[in-house]
């Protein structure tokens, strides 16, 4: 492990530092070199201070970051990630990590780099939380390459994460989910809205509810799948001939094709662009389909609210019905909730019903989340239950998360005032009898008491 310094045939000074073996069992010998003999060995010492303190990056050139994220992605992350998930790291990946800072090499990667990214994706306008989550799909790739000998050090955790403003829930009133709900019972979806306002089921998780999971006479459910709209993935060999059709060119200045867009004109295709999945012969792994929830936490057995027992009767029974009529063309996935011919409710369908159903019931627009996850939590928070049986409820894996989705409300701050009130300044008792006279010495000083 020695290092050797000496002069070359072109006059130079040239250090050679042994750190170790390289993958194949080769010596791993790195090379510095300088005009004199003091600024080399200054450079070998500093090298083998790095190498003392495994602050030395594996032989080898390194990657740039948009190598490293698509190695990432395709090889490491996939095996870890839920479907969605990893489409959202891909998103993020294409659309602003690699533009923004995909041509560096990874060793030479500084945090500096990473503050222009997003200082850059603020200026366009972009949300602190969708900051924060390219901040930590960056982060997260890095930990793997510093793991892996890729890089000597993680620059992310250098750096100041992004900060977010929560957004402010508007859950139902008590009032307002009632006149919700009465409109809701108008609709063969009944039991979705009655499950996804009374008992907070994700929208997934409400409309991937079937039959099997759902126990009566024990007056329970299960909550361990939900129904997603997962991406189209190729299964063709090349997959950018077979989406070449639809590749996108970039357009001309004062395009008008796109004038109502809000956002503006689309982008451009990457030139090896391998997207546009969903007209491949051989797609796979897309569109609705069953998948588990991303926590252990929203896996969990709830019991059934008393009302609900009898629509879940009625509704086998109006299944009974569409299947009878529609004969042949019933597909039979088992669901709860499901349309006349016995498919899924596309998620999307199910949000513009929400949406009439507001309209219907008198109620401002708001999320959808906030209409059901939000709303029972405050609700029940109103009605006394304590947060860590809301947080079972909801299917929350730490209490934090119930925290944010529980809502302080008028009613329970007005009646949390009344009972300090009556702590620190308790009412005066009222006297039994009424025929007590008031000139009395025993009221004088009583009244003298008060007084003071």
């Amino acid at each position: 492990m020695e290092s050797t310094i000496y002069q070359g045939a072109d006059g130079r000074w040239h250090g050679r530092v042994t750190m170790g073996v390289k993958a194949d069992g080769s010596p791993d010998r790195r090379h510095r070199s300088a005009k004199t003999e003091p600024e080399v060995r200054r450079k070998v010492k500093k090298l083998e201070a790095d190498r003392d303190a495994g602050q030395v990056a594996a032989a080898g050139r390194a990657p740039t970051v948009e190598q490293w994220m698509t190695t990432y992605l395709t090889t490491i992350a996939n095996q870890r990630l839920k479907p969605r998930s990893l489409d959202d790291y891909w998103s993020k990946t294409r659309n602003h990590i690699i533009p923004g800072i995909g041509k560096h090499r990874l060793d030479r990667l500084l945090p500096e780099h990473l503050d222009e990214l997003y200082g850059q994706l603020r200026t366009e306008g972009r949300a602190g939380s969708h900051i924060l989550k390219v901040h930590r799909i960056i982060s997260r790739a890095l930990k793997i390459a510093h793991r892996r000998g890729k890089v000597a050090r993680n620059v992310a955790t250098l750096v100041d994460s992004p900060t977010v403003e929560e957004t402010d829930a508007n859950p139902f009133t008590q009032e307002e989910a009632r006149r919700f709900l009465v409109a809701a019972m108008k609709r063969p979806t009944r039991v979705r809205w009655v499950i996804g306002v009374g008992q907070g089921l994700r929208q997934g998780e409400a409309l991937g509810l079937r039959w099997k999971y759902v126990d009566e006479d024990a007056g329970q459910m299960d909550t361990s799948w939900q129904l997603q709209r997962l991406k189209w993935r190729h299964g063709c060999d090349d997959p950018h001939a077979c989406g070449e059709r639809l590749h996108r060119d970039a357009c001309e200045p004062g395009c008008t094709k796109h004038r109502r867009y809000t956002r503006g004109c689309p982008k451009p295709c990457p030139p090896k662009c391998d997207r546009h999945a969903s007209t491949c012969p051989k797609r796979h792994g897309g569109g609705l389909a069953f998948t588990r929830p991303k926590t252990k936490g929203s896996r969990r057995t709830t019991p059934l609210l008393p009302p609900l027992i009898p629509l879940l009767r009625e509704q086998r029974q109006q299944q009974d019905e569409w299947k009878a009529a529609a004969g042949e063309e019933w597909q039979d996935y088992g669901l709860v909730t499901c349309r006349p011919d016995g498919q899924p409710v596309d998620p999307h369908a199910d949000w513009e019903e929400f949406k009439e159903l507001l309209a219907e019931a008198g109620i401002e627009d708001r999320r959808q989340h906030d209409g059901s996850r939000h709303s029972a939590g405050t609700i029940l928070n109103e009605l006394g239950v304590d947060p860590f049986t809301i947080m079972e409820i909801l299917g929350h894996s730490q209490i934090s998360m119930t925290r944010r989705y529980v809502k302080t409300t008028t009613p329970t701050t007005r009646e949390a005032a009344r009972r300090m009130g009556n702590a620190l300044w308790p009412q005066p008792a009222e006297s039994e009898t009424t025929t007590e006279t008031t000139n009395t010495r025993a009221a004088r000083a009583r009244r003298r008491r008060r007084m003071q």
